[in-house]
């Protein structure tokens, strides 16, 4: 016990550690320690330096060099051959069951139905409208003093009411809304790296990479509409984000196999069925 003690004392005990001009031997710097704040500062050390590594690591792009652990474009690979994969895997059922029913007719029996996705969105009809010489002058007056606002509605009729939508992006319009060429939003050409904005405050529902359109992302509206935004190069909102009018969320680019160069692809839906974007927004 008492030997115990003494180691113990032992720890506490006071040391001066100086250092001494070698000519004059004149005392230059000295500290005082002792063994216990010794062996602390050493430790103290180690476990910091322990979570600044792990801490660089977890947070920085370091880990990619960590033998073993995908990068980004690895992973990104990753999720491509599985889409991939999936694809030929329903197709190849497809086949299986279409030589399946052919063997059955062949053999005199009665084919199986095959399962097939058939698309519910119905574009909406062109209706025309009869103006009268009064309704087009009070049009004409409006969209005059509309001229320099962000955007406005211009069917503003009861279903959909007066919203208000800026437009996601500033640039030329290469391919407008065509529901007959399944073509249901429009193209807009916009400077590389351009930011693509949400045309009104909303939650975003969708925020995903896929092989045909890319980077895509959806945000819902008040009154049911959603805006769609497809071929980006990089997405800067998560699924469940709230934005507001004008926030960044993408930047254009020319992401998924549908493109044939940098641009945004942009639609606008109401209660599942497909609006034209330039009755709601002047591009």
């Amino acid at each position: 016990m008492k030997r115990k003690i003494k180691i113990f004392r032992n720890f506490r005990n006071k040391y001066r550690l100086s250092i001494l001009n070698d000519e004059t031997f004149e005392e230059v710097w000295q500290y005082r320690l002792s063994r216990m704040n010794v062996i602390i500062a050493v430790g103290g050390f180690a476990i910091f330096l322990i979570v600044m590594v792990s801490v660089l690591i977890a947070f920085t792009p370091l880990r990619e060099f960590i033998p073993g652990y995908p990068d980004g474009e690895t992973r990104k690979g990753y999720v491509k051959n599985a889409l991939r994969a999936d694809s030929l895997e329903r197709v190849l059922k497809q086949w299986e069951n279409y030589y399946a029913n052919i063997n059955t007719i062949l053999n005199g029996g009665v084919p199986l139905a095959i399962e097939s996705k058939v698309d519910t969105v119905k574009p909406n009809r062109a209706v025309e409208y009869t103006r009268s010489k009064e309704d087009s002058l009070l049009r004409n007056q409006i969209e005059a003093d509309q001229m320099y606002n962000l955007s406005f509605n211009s069917l503003g009729n009861t279903k959909t009411g007066a919203y208000f939508f800026i437009p996601p992006v500033k640039g030329i319009v290469t391919n407008r809304y065509s529901p007959l060429q399944s073509h249901y939003g429009i193209d807009l050409v916009a400077a590389p790296n351009e930011v693509v904005l949400a045309v009104a405050k909303g939650t975003v529902i969708l925020a995903d990479w896929t092989i045909e359109t890319g980077y895509t992302i959806a945000v819902q509206h008040e009154n049911n509409f959603i805006s769609v935004y497809k071929h980006n190069s990089k997405l800067l909102k998560r699924q469940g984000d709230v934005v507001g009018a004008g926030d960044a969320i993408a930047i254009i680019g020319n992401s998924g196999e549908l493109t044939t160069g940098p641009h945004l692809h942009f639609e606008l839906w109401q209660n599942g069925n497909t609006l034209d974007p330039s009755k709601f927004i002047h591009f």
